[in-house]
């Protein structure tokens, strides 16, 4: 409870005869932190994504390498814009303890020379959630890189690759939205992407710990009206 910062009931017996001989019921309540989330890649998607994020309780950072692009202006909804090697910015707030199991990563650079390092470093640490951007094509080829840098099967498979739900998502704010309904899923422990009209039973359930991240679906789909595609390769 104090980890998650949760409340609920507890049962305490009595250390040592008391007045109180049945179990004393205790009330515990925990107050943490918001949640972090790590948006990684001074883009569109990018900006869609940190007011989507913020919607949801979390204090949101972007991390980009490129002072050109990650300007404080474009990024404002943000509560922390760094320019910084991103794995280099995530090893740092790892060892400073600025990390827990509450933390999500978004890897939305869609560059290897930034993904894979960043990848290796988040995939080692104990997150709620990690994701990246890219086609089912660039996600094979991730998976290589990642199993010839060494990083364990296992580990992979805890990666949201391609990252966001099957919604149909093409433009950056519908991304954003495929983004975080997976995240909801996941932390949740809900079935992705299943429509409430085709389940029974109670659409609300009591809070549990997050579940263990599984690979997720493109957040890709066919174009409608007044929407541009975007194909990544």
């Amino acid at each position: 409870l104090l980890h998650l910062g949760t409340a609920d009931t507890c049962p305490v017996d009595p250390a040592a005869p008391s007045a109180a001989q049945e179990p004393v019921t205790l009330l515990v309540e925990s107050r943490l932190a918001p949640p972090r989330m790590l948006v990684f890649g001074a883009n569109d998607f990018g900006a869609a994504l940190i007011p989507a994020g913020k919607l949801l309780g979390y204090r949101v950072t972007l991390v980009d390498a490129r002072p050109a692009f990650a300007a404080q202006a474009r990024f404002g909804c943000a509560d922390d814009v760094v320019t910084d090697w991103p794995h280099r910015y995530l090893t740092a707030e790892a060892a400073a303890g600025r990390l827990d199991r509450r933390t999500v990563a978004c890897v939305l650079s869609h560059d290897p020379k930034f993904d894979i390092p960043l990848l290796e470093t988040a995939l080692a640490l104990d997150l709620a959630y990690v994701g990246a951007m890219g086609s089912r094509r660039s996600h094979l080829q991730r998976i290589d890189d990642l199993l010839s840098a060494g990083v364990p099967p296992e580990r992979i498979a805890q990666l949201h690759s391609p990252i966001g739900l099957d919604l149909g998502a093409i433009t950056p704010a519908e991304v954003a939205v495929s983004v975080t309904a997976e995240l909801i899923a996941s932390r949740s422990g809900r079935p992705a992407c299943t429509p409430l009209r085709d389940t029974s039973g109670p659409i609300h359930q009591s809070a549990a710990p997050p579940a263990p991240g599984i690979a997720g679906t493109a957040a890709e789909g066919t174009p409608t009206s007044g929407r541009k595609e975007i194909v990544w390769t």
